[in-house]
């Protein structure tokens, strides 16, 4: 019924293609939210390299969604994919309490970018399932998104196997996309 639902509404309103991508550090579960978007199950993953790309279809938006490998070397190659980005998917392990510095650094770089000062920023907390998880407040607290005054952002508590949270994030991402053209 919701899949009939979906396509009536597409065919009121058109379609529109967005271009989104997914960053976060090494192991944060960017390729297997992709995944689970896309096919609607888990899928077994490798780390990333180079990058994955995948067209996800969600109410009357077309993502055109760019996951692209966290590892240290890959994360300097970022920047070339900035360019006409509609929205940001920036995945953090909640349970990585060790490197959420690093995560916030690598954020505040990717939002300093000019090409992407108007990407809407959807922030997922990935592996609220693991013990010890961070909840959504506190990576609001820790990757200092309350500063971001002149930016549109939320963050969404995920768990990417169960696919908990994922679509919650994404009606914030399509609405607010939506909106702006």
């Amino acid at each position: 019924m919701g899949m009939l639902f979906s396509k009536v509404w597409q065919r009121m309103l058109g379609s529109k293609d967005m271009r989104i991508l997914m960053l976060g550090l090494d192991a944060a579960g960017k390729t297997t939210i992709l995944y689970r978007l896309k096919l609607a199950e888990v899928v077994m993953t490798v780390p990333t390299v180079g990058f994955n790309v995948e067209v996800v279809e969600y109410k009357n938006i077309k993502f055109t969604v760019w996951d692209i490998g966290g590892q240290d070397k890959i994360r300097a190659l970022w920047r070339y994919y900035f360019q006409g980005t509609d929205g940001l998917i920036y995945v953090v392990d909640s349970s990585d309490r060790d490197r959420i510095q690093d995560a916030k650094e690598e954020l505040q770089k990717i939002l300093a970018e000019q090409e992407m000062e108007d990407a809407a920023l959807l922030v997922l907390a990935n592996k609220q399932d693991l013990p010890n998880a961070m909840t959504a407040a506190e990576v609001v607290d820790k990757l200092e998104l309350q500063k971001l005054r002149h930016r549109q952002w939320f963050i969404q508590s995920t768990c990417a196997p169960t696919g908990d949270g994922l679509y919650e994030g994404l009606d914030w991402l399509s609405r607010t996309l939506a909106s702006r053209k």
